[in-house]
């Protein structure tokens, strides 16, 4: 009797041998492939976890502030002023002026260039255009070319012809002494008409410029950006017999200590108010080298200051 064929048992086997070996190599690839998605997916857990330590680092470099009351903030705004009443005894405005119109057409020169540069170019101005009417007469271009100094030069020499123009024929000659009627000449804004209305009528008033928003929110006094409602803000903590001149103490603070980029903390007489402190330099020797005007021994911005000025004239502008 022949014996039967060994083959087909063979096949089976290899077959399951085959299918063996697919299905290990299935779990391998699945293995892998879930590795692969655990190191992804840790990475991203990683990344998610760095973002905020990267912010929480980045945070360090400004101090936090402590929650206060409304009531201890105020009182604290108030030390803020007299201390800086201690320090400014002689602020005033820093612009050259000897009436209302010459702080006029000197504050919209202002836009956007420095006072100094303003008053070395407004001797030339007033010597050709000493009034609204001789202002209001001039050539453009001739007016463009004795404010070129100060800058867009072009856009100033029109709001002055303007301005000039409106005080001739509406207002007789004369500079208003009410914020409603200033604001309406070209060129004049609220910041303007409380510069003019505070030192020139001495009518009180808040001037929002650059430096006094910066340190209006560096003292807690405000959180807002626009120039109104820091000067509602402001308005609210002070009466108004301390406006004109507290407008002139912070912007000298601003501009002689607590700059925009590296303030001088460590230099500043009133860190020990100030919730920022710690936002510029600290060290007492580094910090005394980032003062200012008269604080670091050099000129004012004045040609001509006031008799209490500690400091330097400013030095009128070379001859081209």
């Amino acid at each position: 009797m022949p014996e039967t064929p060994a083959k087909p048992a063979a096949k089976k086997t290899a077959t399951k041998k085959t299918a063996a070996k697919k299905t290990a190599a299935k779990k391998a690839t699945a293995k892998k492939t879930a590795t692969a998605k655990k190191t992804t997916a840790a990475k991203k857990a990683t990344a998610t976890a760095t973002a905020p330590e990267k912010k929480a680092v980045a945070k360090k470099a400004t101090p936090a502030r402590k929650r206060e009351s409304r009531a201890a903030m105020v009182r604290r705004a108030h030390e803020i002023n007299r201390e800086l009443a201690g320090l400014y005894p002689y602020a005033h405005p820093e612009l050259d002026f000897t009436n209302p119109f010459e702080l006029l057409v000197a504050t919209v020169l202002s836009a956007q260039t420095t006072d100094l540069r303003v008053n070395q170019t407004t001797p030339r101005l007033f010597a050709v255009c000493p009034t609204p009417e001789d202002m209001a007469m001039i050539p453009p271009e001739q007016l463009e070319e004795l404010i070129r100094p100060t800058g867009f030069f072009r856009a100033k020499a029109k709001s002055l012809i303007g301005l000039s123009v409106a005080l001739r024929d509406r207002f007789g000659g004369e500079v208003p002494g009410r914020l409603e009627d200033l604001v309406t000449l070209p060129g004049v804004g609220r910041k303007t008409a409380n510069v003019v209305l505070g030192n020139a009528f001495g009518v009180p008033g808040i001037t929002v410029d650059t430096h006094f928003g910066r340190l209006a929110r560096r003292f807690g006094w405000t959180t807002a950006q626009d120039a109104e409602k820091v000067e509602a803000d402001v308005a609210a903590i002070f009466p108004e017999s301390e406006w004109t001149m507290l407008s002139h103490r912070v912007v000298f603070h601003g501009r002689r200590v607590c700059h925009a980029r590296k303030p001088a903390c460590g230099a500043c007489a009133i860190a020990p108010l100030c919730p920022s402190y710690g936002e510029g330099e600290t060290d007492p020797e580094k910090a005394k080298k980032l003062l200012k005007y008269e604080m670091g021994g050099q000129p004012g911005q004045r040609l001509k200051p006031p008799a209490d000025y500690p400091g330097q004239p400013a030095r009128p502008l070379a001859a081209s």
